[in-house]
């Protein structure tokens, strides 16, 4: 029966959502009461530990862990808030000796936060994909980049069988441990600081990333997912038409931000490499990376479901049948 109460949502105020999260757009048939999450790991702590929010935005990694529960609690709706290519997100020591992934191998890598981040899951399973690097070849060490962090203790820290992993030791960080050459690599959301100066040892693996992104993207056709929108499932299993009232509400307040965009208004931040994606008129190119529903990313999906599985994040290799709702599977 439909559900006869204000639903909560929570995530950041990103130019998609905005309409949705100041009430120009709505899920027909609902109320909704939403927040925007000020703190993107805090949000993910109360979505996962305190069940905080019927509808709210989540790490795919984090969503993926739930799903080893005897009763997982959500599924995730095909509307992919926070996406990004991958080339640029590893960091090196000048002095290591590393020119490639494989170079990885043997070496002690740094990852932000906790050993399969959002944007660590990605990188390890393309450079496992194209370059042969296994996450068993490296020794991992996990924790704040600038800032000294808390673990991420909301979920269980796993990894495969065999693969090292270790926390910063107590007061010290991944950047200046990569600057000194404690760590060889970094994987990380956040970029070291002093990155780009002449007063560091610290660089990209690939300072060319924009080329090697491209070419990443014309040959595989992903954009890949940090982040979607989950629903407590047993919302959704109460209510079949929940699921669809609210992916149509997302798909409307994106169709909103490029509107806004194409009739002169703020520069919406909908497209990677924003300005060589505007055509000669000055509009929003559409080359369908920033599509919603399962059809169009199933590669995608699929794609990050088998690195978290190979990486030894999830007990069974998961499908997009697993985490979405069956009646949006024709999305």
């Amino acid at each position: 029966m439909p559900i006869d109460r204000p639903l909560t949502l929570s995530c950041n105020s990103y130019d998609v959502t905005a309409a949705l999260l100041d009430g120009t757009v709505t899920a027909d048939g609902y109320t909704l009461r939403t927040q925007t999450g000020a703190d993107i790991s805090r949000l993910f702590e109360q979505v996962v530990r305190d069940r905080a929010f019927d509808v709210a935005e989540l790490g795919f990694t984090f969503l993926a862990r739930t799903m080893s529960a005897d009763n997982p609690p959500f599924y995730a709706l095909p509307v992919f808030l926070v996406r990004r290519l991958q080339h640029s997100t590893t960091y090196i020591n000048v002095n290591a000796g590393i020119e490639t992934p494989a170079d990885l191998a043997g070496k002690t890598v740094g990852e932000f936060a906790t050993f399969g981040h959002d944007m660590g899951v990605w990188p390890k399973g393309i450079w496992a994909d194209e370059y042969g690097l296994s996450v068993h070849q490296s020794r991992w060490i996990v924790g704040g980049v600038t800032h000294p962090m808390a673990p991420m203790d909301f979920l269980t820290v796993r990894h495969a069988p065999g693969v090292s992993v270790e926390a910063v030791p107590e007061g010290q960080t991944l950047g200046p441990m990569l600057e000194s050459g404690e760590i060889s690599a970094l994987i990380s959301a956040l970029p070291p600081a002093g990155l780009g100066t002449d007063a560091t040892n610290v660089r990209r693996l690939f300072p060319d990333y924009e080329k090697r992104e491209a070419d990443y993207y014309s040959r595989t056709g992903i954009f890949p997912i940090m982040h979607l929108v989950v629903v407590k499932r047993d919302l959704i299993d109460a209510d079949p038409g929940l699921a669809r009232a609210l992916f149509t509400a997302f798909e409307a307040a994106k169709s909103t931000a490029i509107d806004t965009h194409n009739a002169g208004g703020t520069d919406a931040g909908v497209n990677p490499w924003f300005a060589q994606l505007i055509g000669p008129n000055g509009q929003l190119v559409d080359d369908g990376r920033w599509d919603y529903g399962v059809a169009k990313n199933r590669h995608a999906v699929d794609t990050f479901l088998r690195y978290h599985h190979d990486q030894g994040l999830s007990d069974r290799l998961l499908t997009a049948e697993d985490i979405f709702p069956a009646e949006l599977m024709d999305t």
